[in-house]
């Protein structure tokens, strides 16, 4: 009979909750407009007001981004940071906002631990990865890269203590809906930024094309809809269209062959992001890689009665962005009306006002994250190969009779594919 009447409360609690959640009133969205551009445009229709606010901090935005291009891989990776805690922010807000009136124990504290425990683990494995000289050379950082996982395991399992022990008997399903929201947050922000600045290390064309295909995709498809749009095409977000959609996807493909031509022809930004020993410093020079080589391509006939071209002079890198901007455009904005179904399901306009018209952060980078896992996964299926330096560097921190038995391997390798010969036949 307890155990009956426990679960009878908890059900009441959870679905009071429930009720009072779905009961709850949409935020009432304020003006965030700066007041300089409301008096600028006062004059405006509420449609052309917001499509020069939304010009105009556009533009701001693509300004700052050339600005941290410029300030070089280090700064990047720090704007990214800033970045990803702020939409885990933008995320965790909203539920508390839905749910603070429960005030559940510890909800905010211990999801900024688990953020830090999961930033730890990720970013722990990328100084081990891309920093490993440097990590060998320093004997405190050589024992935490040693134990790094154990300890990223024991952190979470603190956290883990943690939230048992602030389970509160009235509040069990709320608790766990909260600590499955931190859960999913921190897999949706955490994971795809760690992605991000993997991608970056590879090369920054391989941050920036993606990055820039999704940002002119979102203006190009914007643009159509604006001037064209006619035909909806999804009911999670009214207000885009079928011609937006389809221009945006044609516009960014050719916008995306035409930047990769351009970055194609400079190191740095072709080449990986390694750190130098020597000089305590990222360096991003290199003899580019037959990717990065124009090559000339034969054209179908098809196509050459039209063009009148036979061949044509292009970076093989042209043709891998194809596909990114492809996914940029295609599959990209799925990214977006997943937001924005999230967004409806509790009756919000947008994840926050740090942006005026444009909304939170992660309003802004709802298709970048997934875009970067395209691109990650993409490297490592089609573009990566083995790493020299790496096996080189992993080889070095071996026992000497590790490395005589790895050198006589190797050597006897070489020797059977004729690349070596024998001490035998040079006698």
């Amino acid at each position: 009979m307890e155990s009956e009447s426990e679960a009878k409360v908890d059900g009441e609690t959870a679905s009071d909750s429930e009720s009072r959640t779905e009961s709850a009133p949409p935020p009432v969205s304020a003006d965030d407009t700066p007041e300089v551009l409301n008096r600028a445009l006062s004059n405006l229709s509420s449609r052309w007001k917001n499509w020069w606010v939304r010009g105009i901090l556009t533009l701001a935005m693509i300004a700052f981004f050339f600005i941290i291009i410029y300030l070089g891989p280090m700064v990047l990776m720090i704007i990214v940071m800033c970045v990803q805690i702020k939409c885990f922010h933008e995320i965790i807000t909203i539920g508390y906002n839905v749910y603070h009136s429960y005030d559940l124990p510890w909800f905010r504290t211990l999801s900024w631990y688990f953020l830090l425990c999961v930033n730890y683990f990720f970013y722990g494995e990328t100084v081990t990865d891309y920093f490993f000289t440097l990590v060998q050379r320093e004997e405190p950082l050589r024992i935490l890269s040693k134990y790094h996982r154990f300890i990223s395991f024991t952190l979470y399992l603190i956290g883990f203590c943690m939230f048992v022990l602030s389970l509160v008997k009235k509040h069990y399903r709320l608790q766990f809906y909260m600590f499955g929201w931190t859960h999913v947050t921190l897999l949706i922000v955490v994971t795809q930024s760690h992605l991000v600045i993997h991608n970056l290390f590879e090369g920054m064309i391989w941050f920036i094309v993606p990055i820039s295909c999704v940002i002119c995709n979102d203006i190009m498809a914007y643009m159509f809809g604006f001037f064209f749009g006619r035909t909806p095409l999804i009911k999670l977000s009214p207000k885009k269209t079928w011609e937006g959609f389809i221009g945006g996807f044609f516009a960014t493909v050719v916008f995306g062959l035409l930047l990769s031509y351009v970055m194609s022809g400079y190191r740095c930004f072709v080449c990986p992001v390694e750190y130098n020993n020597d000089t305590n410093s990222f360096t991003v020079d290199c003899e580019p890689s037959d990717l990065f080589r124009l090559q000339e391509y034969n054209i179908p006939g098809v196509i050459q009665s039209v063009i009148g071209w036979k061949t044509v002079r292009m970076y093989p890198f042209q043709i891998h962005s194809i596909a990114l901007s492809t996914f940029a455009s295609l599959i990209g904005p799925f990214g977006g009306f997943f937001a924005s179904g999230f967004k409806r399901a509790f009756k919000i306009k947008d994840f926050a006002n740090t942006i005026p018209g444009h909304g939170g952060i992660m309003d802004r980078f709802d298709c970048q994250y997934l875009m970067a896992t395209f691109v990650n996964v993409y490297i490592a299926s089609f573009i990566r190969g083995p790493n020299p330096s790496k096996l080189i560097q992993q080889f070095l921190t071996l026992r000497p009779d590790q490395q005589l038995h790895i050198f006589n391997t190797l050597q006897s390798h070489l020797i059977d594919k004729g690349m070596l010969t024998s001490a035998t036949e040079d006698e």
